[in-house]
């Protein structure tokens, strides 16, 4: 049975690898070559047109449901309308490069482009509806810009390398770990098409089901694909592990209430039913569309030429490196960060990974006065220095998602 595991486990590590790097190389190079406030300029006013870009550009971005919630925040407060902000909201967790290309290795193209359209429409239908039903509309602020210039090639690939690994890895890559050991275990256990002899996980009520569990649950686009795969591969049907692939990602318990302080009550009900609703109507369509013998879309090994075997070996490299490198700076007190007593220091609640760190860093700093921002997820502090008023530092922290307090 361990042996059976370890295979598994490595099989699925090595379909994972490849796709997994390429659309992490992606993203990065995208998060270098896009002007500064690229995707704030672009969804500002009412109407269609800015729901559809907000959706459109939503899709392609890694973001899981924990950092894209200060995103929207952050477009909301330039000025972008509710609508366009619940667009992007609904559509950028659901998938992006990286999760594209794992699902097209695991699961097939077929599968990959049809969750790719589905986030995207489901993310024009929730915008719209907030559009309609909604009627608060922030005027766009002035803003400050925090742009940052890069001279030269190498400090543009030094950014790139810093956002894929400690940003975009740094943030996935333990849902990844605790993903992949789930997706193993599930194929060791239970036999292919075991699931499809059970009558109630194949209809309507287990896709409510899947939908009950996926709702509450934390897991990012990427991590979940590997699950899904293995749950297909032991007969659940492909519309079923759809609506897991939709609501997984699209929504977590923890980041309902950052949602309703910043939206509201009425425009955070409208996203969790579009994300209910239409992901159980879009597993019923594909798996209506495909018909029976599902199980074929999962995942099926083969052997695996030096080049995969090379990026499977990368993966795991800088995943070990993660681990150590936050194990060390936990442990050795180097995490602990540099302040001078004139600082002023705010407690901040809410942030989970770098990438948290990183929206309550941008916040702060675009509050004028200030000069330079510590922030410590072990501290839950921030830490800041220059001449400000600390009722507009709170209020910053506060439009970005998060609680502050003095």
């Amino acid at each position: 049975m361990i042996e059976r595991y370890l295979v598994e486990l490595w099989n699925i590590l090595q379909e994972l690898g490849f796709p997994l790097l390429l659309g992490i190389t992606i993203a990065a190079l995208l998060h270098v070559i896009l002007p500064p406030g690229f995707v704030h300029r672009n969804f500002g006013g009412r109407g269609l047109g800015s729901i559809f870009k907000a959706s459109l550009i939503g899709v392609p971005m890694p973001l899981c449901s924990c950092g894209v919630i200060p995103t929207a925040i952050g477009l909301k407060q330039d000025g972008a309308s509710d609508g366009a902000s619940t667009g992007f909201l609904i559509s950028t967790p659901q998938t992006g490069v990286d999760s594209i290309l794992v699902s097209a290795s695991f699961l097939g193209w077929p599968f990959a482009i049809f969750k790719l359209i589905v986030a995207f429409i489901t993310g024009i239908i929730g915008g719209s509806i907030v559009d309609i039903f909604d009627g608060n509309h922030q005027v766009k602020k002035e803003t400050i810009s925090n742009s940052k210039e890069f001279v030269g090639f190498k400090a543009k690939l030094k950014e790139a390398i810093d956002f894929g690994v400690y940003e975009l890895l740094g943030m996935i890559y333990f849902w990844i770990i605790i993903g992949v050991l789930a997706a193993a275990l599930i194929t060791t256990l239970v036999p292919p098409g075991y699931l499809s002899d059970i009558g109630w996980i194949t209809g309507i009520g287990g896709m409510f089901l899947m939908l009950a569990i996926s709702l509450p649950l934390y897991v990012c686009a990427t991590a979940s694909v590997p699950i899904a795969a293995s749950l297909i591969a032991a007969g659940m049907p492909a519309g079923t592990a759809i609506v897991f692939l939709m609501a997984g990602p699209a929504s977590n318990i923890a980041t309902v209430g950052a949602l309703y302080r910043a939206f509201g009550g009425r425009v955070l009900a409208i996203y969790l039913a579009t994300v209910a609703v239409f992901s159980i109507i879009f597993g019923w369509l594909f798996g209506f569309v495909i018909g029976p013998g599902q199980s074929a879309l999962a995942h099926q090994h083969h052997d695996k030429n030096w080049f995969e075997l090379t990026c499977t070996a990368i993966l795991l490299s800088l995943m070990a490196y993660l681990i150590i490198y936050n194990l060390k700076n936990k442990f050795s007190g180097k995490s602990k960060i540099k302040i001078k007593d004139s600082m002023l220091k705010l407690k901040v609640q809410g942030m989970t990974c770098q990438h948290c760190a990183a929206n309550v860093t941008k916040a702060l700093e675009n509050v004028p006065g200030v000069t330079s921002v510590k922030v410590s997820i072990d501290d839950a502090a921030a830490f800041i220095d220059g001449s400000v008023d600390t009722e507009k530092l709170i209020e910053s922290v506060k439009n970005a998602g998060y609680e502050a307090s003095a």
